[in-house]
């Protein structure tokens, strides 16, 4: 069945990485690439205050801008792979970026996004641009995959997934994540802080159902104490030199902490591992 990826683009270099690393990890799979712009203008208000719409001619220049960057974008990305197992379409629309992707995954069956973790800013002292926060914290119908921007593709060796085991896993995600194992031929690596003999009897069930459901890849189980969360999977991450790290973003527990977290900054891993964030009810 043919994969669709929706990549955002805001025409900088953390974009078009996104690009090359989708392409390479999917460079098997018959897939669709959709690449896609979303441009808002700050005009003045000239009638609702809330909501200042742009007059004709300005509208009108920006989008000319926009299409030409869109047009030295394609000649970039054809000279990038011929692939004859990728298609590639590319669209740009005016309004809010989490807005239009929202309508772009549901109208085009998007099965991920894959996007940079910083835009054209590229604030230095930033982990996580706000478009890429965003996007994982809103878009919660697909899996979105956000690729530093000095991270270029190689063969994933495996991908750290942390869990507590306490709530029900949701079956498309953990489809998406057996897939990228699968895809990759990547190993599985369940880290909870905590002790196995302490697990209850929902965890323990949940912990079956990994066990069960992971069959088809390699996979494994590690246990961290006496280590804050955060602390223990960067730690984790870092000494094992993983190629992702993947989690179930619920409620918004896992932004509220890690992107405001120093060891962010101060263990690097922000540069250096793709965060794969699927989203649980």
């Amino acid at each position: 069945m043919r994969k669709h990826v929706l990549i955002p683009t805001d025409f900088s270099s953390s974009a078009f990485n996104a690009v090359q690393y989708a392409f390479e990890l999917f460079k098997n799979r018959e897939c669709t690439f959709h690449i896609y712009h979303a441009y808002y203008i700050v005009a003045s208000s000239k009638g609702n205050p809330l909501f200042p719409v742009p007059d004709e001619l300005e509208y009108r220049t920006i989008r000319q801008s926009k299409n030409r960057e869109m047009d030295i974008l394609k000649e970039n990305i054809n000279r990038l792979s011929n692939n004859e197992k990728h298609q590639i379409t590319y669209d740009f629309e005016y309004g809010f970026l989490t807005d239009l992707l929202k309508e772009k995954v549901e109208s085009d069956s998007i099965d991920m996004i894959v996007m940079g973790t910083r835009g054209v800013t590229n604030n230095k002292d930033v982990a996580y641009g706000r478009n890429a926060i965003n996007v994982m914290e809103k878009v919660r119908s697909c899996p979105v995959l956000a690729i530093p921007r000095n991270i270029k593709f190689e063969a994933l060796n495996e991908i750290v997934f942390p869990t507590d085991f306490e709530a029900k896993f949701n079956l498309d995600e953990m489809e998406t994540l057996r897939r990228i194992a699968e895809t990759a031929n990547a190993s599985i690596q369940f880290l909870h802080i905590g002790s196995e003999n302490n697990l209850d009897e929902t965890q323990q069930k949940n912990k079956q159902f990994l066990e069960d459901y992971f069959k088809s890849v390699e996979f494994s189980f590690h246990w961290l104490q006496d280590v804050a969360l955060m602390e223990g999977l960067l730690l984790f991450v870092k000494q094992r030199k993983s190629s992702m790290i993947s989690f179930v973003n619920r409620k918004h527990w896992f932004f509220g902490t890690i992107f405001t977290n120093p060891l962010i900054k101060n263990l690097g891993v922000h540069a250096t591992v793709p965060l794969l964030a699927l989203h649980g009810q």
